[in-house]
């Protein structure tokens, strides 16, 4: 049985690249820093090295929790420490009593100095604390070009991690049932739409699957992936229980509050 057929499609590239990095640690002897990834990423990454005696594998993400993180792949006597993920915190100073930052604003800001969305991790606003993640690699250029957002003028502070602030990542758990785990359908049960708004909304390329643009209705959706739509959140499938007497998948779904 090929590797590939317990993946989608559209992820063979991410599993050859991981096959890629795998054997580069085996041939060198030497540990592979991975960019950030996101859960899935990672599921993949976990999946393809499974118990591999002789490659190791961490991730961090510098806080709890994080969602994004960066993957150390490393020969089994490399002694892996919290340094070798290369990560760094920064704080975002800028004028609170009169803007509002949201996260769409900075990770906008971010991609438009430049950066791929690999080179940094997650992105948490509280109150009116703003902190990134980022590869230690490009600290400087950051705090060189990052210097605004929005419309506020921003400076950047790098602050050790004991002072990262936690993200509220609260999820609301509700049952439903769906004729198919096609996205659409799956969207129109957990965002109480129309299938026909929702199919909408995914061909105008507002739904994501895994982080992903999704703009195919008929895609199909699998447990654990994370789901967003435009407007109306974010959401996951937490298991698929089967199918009811009227033929329907009963399925746990969460939603971000």
């Amino acid at each position: 049985m090929s590797i590939y057929e317990h993946f989608r499609k559209e992820e063979r590239s991410f599993v050859d690249k991981v096959l890629e990095w795998q054997l580069d640690v085996k041939n060198r002897y030497a540990p592979k820093l991975t960019d950030f990834l996101d859960p899935r990423e990672r599921l993949i990454l976990s999946q393809v090295i499974g118990n591999d005696p002789e490659v190791q594998l961490e991730f961090r993400g510098g806080t709890d929790g994080a969602e994004r993180m960066r993957a150390l792949l490393a020969p089994p006597y490399f002694e892996i420490k919290e340094e070798d993920f290369e990560l760094a915190l920064l704080s975002v100073n800028y004028p609170s009593k009169f803007v509002t930052l949201t996260h769409r604003n900075v990770l906008g800001s971010l991609m438009s100095i430049g950066l791929k969305r690999a080179k940094f991790g997650d992105i948490v606003l509280a109150k009116e604390e703003v902190q990134m993640v980022v590869a230690r690699e490009i600290v400087d250029y950051v705090r060189l070009n990052l210097t605004s957002i929005g419309k506020a003028t921003v400076s950047l502070d790098e602050i050790p991690f004991s002072k990262a602030i936690k993200a509220e990542k609260d999820w609301t758990e509700e049952t439903g049932t769906v004729s198919s785990m096609r996205l659409d359908t799956v969207l129109a049960e957990i965002y109480n739409l129309s299938r026909s708004k929702a199919s909408t909304y995914i061909q105008g390329e507002m739904a994501k699957v895994n982080w992903k643009i999704a703009s195919q209705p008929s895609f199909e959706i699998e447990e654990q992936d994370i789901l967003s739509l435009r407007g109306y959140g974010r959401s996951k499938i937490i298991s698929i229980e089967g199918k009811t007497k009227k033929e329907k998948w009963r399925i746990i779904f969460g939603r971000q509050k």
